[in-house]
């Protein structure tokens, strides 16, 4: 079983949300629709722009934790390395 560490965007450069899962097409399906009442709903924070797999959810939770403390310019750096364009990844995680 795989573990996921992922951010959301309303847009590029816009409100960021870090989230841990083990079934990253459901989660992110959920914020997409707005299905959970929180932060992303309220925020329009449906965009997936960056994600990495753990093998362990011990490591994804210690990773996501981490990741909340960061300065912001951290998290745009982290995105546009793996993703200079900001392109949702939605149609990457469903095939």
């Amino acid at each position: 079983m795989a573990f996921y560490v992922y951010m959301l965007a309303s847009k590029r450069n816009g409100t960021l949300y870090i989230g841990a899962t083990d079934d990253l097409v459901k989660r992110v399906w959920q914020h997409r629709n707005g299905v959970i009442d929180g932060f992303t709903k309220e925020h329009a924070v449906k965009t997936l722009v960056w994600y990495e797999i753990h093998e362990t959810r011990e490591a994804a939770l210690t990773r996501e934790r981490q990741m909340k403390k960061w300065n912001r310019i951290w998290k745009l750096e982290l995105i546009e390395k793996a993703n200079p364009v900001w392109r949702d990844l939605w149609s990457e995680i469903t095939r």
